[in-house]
């Protein structure tokens, strides 16, 4: 008698709970019934960038490497292709997703492991969820967040490209998940798992993976804060970690003037040079630490008129030494720049600027010598 009561009692809810769902379904506007090819669309772009570049130090090439005039010749200035990169992105519906990176400028030179950038597969469910397979940059700072074709100074920094090297980020094969955390869209995360042994290699170099998170913060409305963590290994080394923090902000002086602001650290193992180090000495690894800092203001004048869209005024200035504990050598780079902008969205754009490098201890017949890169840069988007 009570199992009777107690299920007269439930039954007119869940009658109730039922019928509102069927009628809800009654009212659904949503007339799609397949949704193989909604929002289906394939984009190109791309970016070509072509530079001439001058030393300006006597003995010095143009790769800052220090040479010896009696016994050979250097190259000492010259016109090249930087980079001639074409993208293809697949929107299959509002789901799906494909693209696809090329550099076709490494045909210049070796193009073994090099031509194949970005080559991944995405699925967005919502703004809180996405998730990309593939090969990708993982999002372990700044300049993997920044769109890869867009640069606002001669190149990007050189921790970028010492972590990159060690598979700590650049382009990485793998699987990356991301999103919102909170509706407003002002705190974010990215984590995820890749080899770690670079781009384009066949499968990875051991059974290690190496694992990232990152967190972006935005405390105001142009001010963001960012902190990356990862762990991971190369070839036969052992686990290493990696950390890092960066902020941007944007601050507007008046209608015409801006001043953009960067700024990152990042420290993390130097797994080449612990690689590279005679095996039976033993080693360790927390002795290969690289680690690295930069500054990167820009004033922005928008000058908006129809030919000249703006003109950025910049001057990086970089610390970074690639084994601080075993071998110190720290390298200063600063990088004044002007750039002069005739579309928006740096889609025309020349830059001219001095690299400037200085080592504390110089070492003849190397790149780690002092030096100085003129340049005049062009650049077209597409």
């Amino acid at each position: 008698m009570k199992k009777f009561a107690l299920i007269f009692l439930v039954f007119p809810f869940v009658f109730n709970f039922t019928f509102a769902q069927q009628k809800d379904r009654t009212k659904l506007t949503d007339t799609i019934t397949n949704y193989s090819a909604h929002k289906r669309k394939i984009t190109f772009a791309g970016v070509l960038q072509t530079r001439y570049v001058v030393s300006l130090n006597n003995n010095v090439d143009i790769t800052g490497k220090n040479f010896d005039p009696s016994t050979s010749k250097a190259i000492s200035n010259t016109f090249l292709v930087k980079r001639a990169r074409v993208m293809v992105k697949a929107d299959i519906n509002d789901h799906f997703s494909a693209n696809i990176l090329a550099n076709l400028a490494e045909f210049n030179g070796d193009p073994t492991n090099k031509v194949l950038e970005n080559a991944y597969i995405k699925y967005s469910l919502n703004k809180y969820f996405h998730v990309q397979v593939g090969q990708f940059r993982p999002f372990f700072g700044i300049e993997d967040a920044l769109s890869v074709d867009i640069i606002r100074s001669l190149d990007f920094s050189n921790q970028y490209y010492a972590f990159g090297k060690n598979g700590w980020q650049s382009f990485q094969t793998g699987l990356s998940v991301f999103g919102n955390v909170i509706p407003n869209g002002k705190l974010r995360y990215f984590v995820g798992a890749y080899n770690g042994n670079n781009k384009n290699k066949l499968s990875d170099d051991n059974n290690t993976k190496n694992l990232y998170s990152r967190l972006e913060v935005d405390f105001l409305k142009d001010f963001t804060v960012g902190v990356n963590v990862g762990s991971g290994s190369l070839a036969a080394s052992s686990i290493g970690q990696a950390y890092g923090a960066d902020a941007t902000a944007k601050i507007p002086l008046s209608k015409k003037f801006d001043v953009l602001l960067m700024t990152e650290f990042k420290t993390g193992a130097n797994f080449l040079a612990y690689n590279s180090a005679n095996q039976l000495v033993n080693p360790n690894l927390n002795d290969y630490q690289m680690k690295g800092f930069y500054f990167f203001p820009t004033l922005r004048y928008n000058h908006e008129s129809r030919r000249l869209r703006a003109i950025e005024f910049s001057c990086r200035y970089e610390y970074f030494d690639e084994n601080y504990k075993l071998q110190s050598n720290a390298r200063q780079t600063i990088i004044p720049n002007v750039s002069l902008i005739f579309a928006d969205d740096f889609y025309a754009a020349i830059q001219v600027g001095v690299a400037v490098d200085r080592f504390k201890n110089q070492v003849p017949l190397t790149t780690a010598y002092n030096h100085s890169l003129g340049y005049v840069q062009l650049q077209i988007r597409f």
